[in-house]
């Protein structure tokens, strides 16, 4: 089915005209089980996601019943974040674009109340908004909806999860009982079953299969207070002892606590967040990806892009707000055929987050124990490769087999001593097992690279 072209819809020639110009020629799976029924104006509940079309679907479904010449609230899109709101409110707007006349109001929390009666003062025919502003907009009369239509819940299983489910209802009462509601999730759960049963009538269910469940990855979950949470990171770091972490926090200044306090407590350990200048992240990426540092410290911001070969485990030290964030997080773990281990700390207060994440993955939660622990200085965890710093790069026509080369000439070591070796415009970088690092010191130090002597030192950072 979704293989139906737009062209196959009975769309306004305006509208569809609109569409393909915008690019969309052929329907999403959820589009092509949605619209048909959306069109004829029954009420669906889907499951999607977001990236999956559904915005497009509710959008073409909502003006297809408009009446321009109206200016009333004919449609009503409720969301869980103004984040959400806005980018509805955009595709919306490009949607309506075939005609001059349709107005689409945003009406979020955390901007100002003013502006937004003046543009409800002046008429609009959609409105997309957050619960609780929705909420205050109606219960002033400043938001009416005797003309609605169209009712849409975009991303309901979020709604509730941040608890939304009575202002929801709240605000679904003063819209008319004869209206067309349109439900989205990313899960059919009960709470979400229960929501449609009050406010549905006869929907037709729409399922499009987003999940693929990596088995490669070994998911668990421990219950911590506040307080320990630090400890119940250093438990799990030496009771595992991986080669390769990522340990996630939500923020740059929690990262850099965290990093500090493991760095004082002997693991090898390193931060990245945006902050870091390219040089100095370049440095850390390299010692992290050849093995010379066990531990990255990360933020979601700072982790953007970073593939890195072989990683063992993530650890969420901090749940992120957001359940697709957290299957993005532990993917980096148990690629290309490895097993994986994600290991994610939570307090009481996220575990509203946990159901989201069981939810989104259609799998219930493994819950394990972390045994008492203390930060100090007694452990020693190294890793197991030291990196080496070299004064020549591609300037100096410096390739990887040259540095290879000088370390296992003659008298020198087994190449299956050498590690990664990266090569940066004035400098490269050499991870030597541990055990033979002081003697790839002396290989490089009085032996020649590209017939030159360099500079060669432990690295600094390392």
């Amino acid at each position: 089915m979704n293989t139906a072209k737009f062209s196959s819809l009975p769309l306004k020639p305006a509208l569809l005209e609109n569409i393909e110009s915008l690019g969309y020629t052929h329907l999403t799976p959820v589009q092509a089980e949605s619209l048909p029924h959306i069109l004829e104006g029954r009420d669906v509940i889907a499951q999607a996601k977001t990236g999956s079309g559904k915005t497009a679907a509710f959008g073409i479904g909502l003006l297809s019943r408009l009446d321009a010449a109206r200016f009333s609230v004919q449609a009503l899109v409720i969301c869980p974040t103004r984040e959400l709101a806005d980018q509805v409110c955009k595709e919306i707007r490009q949607l309506a674009r075939f005609t001059q006349n349709i107005k689409v109001l945003s009406l979020c929390g955390g901007v100002p109340f003013g502006p937004q009666l003046g543009s409800l003062e002046h008429g609009v025919h959609i409105v997309v908004g957050t619960p609780g502003r929705l909420q205050e907009h109606l219960r002033k009369r400043s938001l009416r909806l005797g003309s609605l239509n169209v009712l849409v819940l975009d991303e309901a299983d979020r709604m509730l999860d941040m608890g939304f489910a009575e202002v929801i209802k709240d605000v679904i009462s003063y819209a008319p009982s004869h209206k067309q509601t349109l439900l989205f999730s990313a899960t059919y759960s009960d709470p979400i079953r229960e929501m449609s049963q009050a406010f549905q009538y006869q929907p037709v269910s729409v399922s499009i299969e987003s999940h693929h469940h990596d088995s490669a990855i070994e998911q668990r979950f421990y219950q911590i207070d506040k307080a320990n949470r630090i400890n119940a990171l250093g438990y799990l770091l030496a009771y595992h002892r991986p080669e390769s972490t990522v340990v996630f926090c939500n923020t740059k200044r929690v990262c850099q606590d965290v990093a500090g306090v493991l760095e004082n407590s002997g693991f090898s350990v390193q931060a990245l967040h945006g902050d870091l200048e390219q040089k100095h992240r370049d440095q850390v990426l390299v010692r992290f990806a050849n093995k010379s540092c066990s531990i990255l410290v990360a933020t979601d911001v700072a982790a953007r892009g970073l593939d890195i070969k072989g990683l063992q485990a993530v650890i969420n030290y901090e749940l992120p707000w957001d359940e697709e964030i957290y299957v993005h997080r532990i993917g980096r773990t148990g690629r290309a055929g490895k097993q994986g281990l994600a290991l994610s700390l939570c307090i009481g207060q996220e575990m509203g987050r946990v159901k989201a994440i069981e939810e989104y993955q259609n799998s219930s939660a493994r819950w394990d124990e972390v045994a008492p622990f203390q930060m100090g200085h007694a452990h020693r965890f190294e890793p197991p490769m030291v990196t080496l710093w070299i004064d020549g790069g591609r300037k100096n026509k410096v390739r990887p087999g040259d540095i290879l080369g000088a370390l296992t000439g003659a008298t020198g070591i087994a190449a299956s001593e050498v590690g990664k070796i990266d090569i940066f415009d004035a400098h490269a970088y050499v991870a030597i097992k541990r055990d033979s690092v002081d003697d790839a010191l002396v290989c490089l130090r009085n032996g020649k690279i590209k017939g030159r002597n360099f500079n060669v030192r432990k690295s600094q950072w390392g």
